[in-house]
């Protein structure tokens, strides 16, 4: 388990961003709830797999213009992603499980920007395909230097414990929450913001590559 923090006494690295102050808010409450679903027997692994299948659901239903009903499912996945790693913290935490988590996020991530290219592909598939793209960018970042901090001792509690070196940039998880709300309370918005949101996922992803180049030798 990487803790993220720096072996040779530097401190903790990567930037303050909102993200990490909204963890602190919310970890309470779903370290308490992960509890609880941990006594009632049910698995971290089995709330990873739920809440990808609420999300990809949620893209369905972009894709056919039930935004509303899209909304409270991409919700519900965002809750459940903060609920499988409370479980697992209760319980036991795994390479396996961690590896399961991460990988339907991007599942879950690339299939919403598909549903709004497949509502209205005039309009929103160029958006889409970049807003796709920059994901690949930032995603490909993040992961790469969290390969990379494992082999140099790296870690950091900055966003919470987690099994990866988690690598501070300027769209994270509750950056990615309000732009999935913002578009799906506002559909005909979504070139707009998706152009928009994928710029900052670029910047986000030029700054992760400087800062895994400064910090690994």
């Amino acid at each position: 388990m990487l803790i993220v923090r720096r072996d040779d006494g530097g401190g903790t690295t990567g930037t303050v961003l909102l993200d990490a102050t909204i963890r602190r808010l919310i970890d309470p409450p779903l370290t308490r709830t992960g509890r609880l679903l941990a006594a009632a027997g049910i698995g971290a692994n089995a709330i990873s797999i739920a809440g990808c299948i609420l999300g990809l659901a949620g893209a369905v239903a972009v894709g056919f213009g039930h935004f509303f009903v899209a909304l409270a499912l991409l919700l519900a996945n965002r809750l459940a992603d903060g609920l499988d790693g409370a479980i697992a913290r209760a319980t036991r935490v795994s390479d396996r499980g961690a590896f399961l988590d991460i990988t339907l996020d991007f599942l879950v991530y690339a299939a919403v920007p598909l549903g709004f290219a497949a509502w209205r592909p005039q309009v929103n598939a160029l958006p889409a395909a970049f807003l796709l793209a920059s994901f690949v960018a930032n995603g490909s970042a993040f992961l790469a230097f969290a390969v990379m901090a494992e082999r140099h001792g790296l870690v950091t509690e900055r966003q919470g414990r987690k099994s990866i070196y988690y690598l501070a940039g300027l769209a994270e998880g509750f950056e990615t929450v309000v732009f999935m709300a913002a578009v799906c309370l506002l559909p005909d918005w979504f070139p707009v913001l998706a152009t928009l949101f994928a710029a900052l996922c670029c910047v986000s992803a030029g700054g992760r590559l400087l800062l895994g180049w400064t910090l690994l030798e």
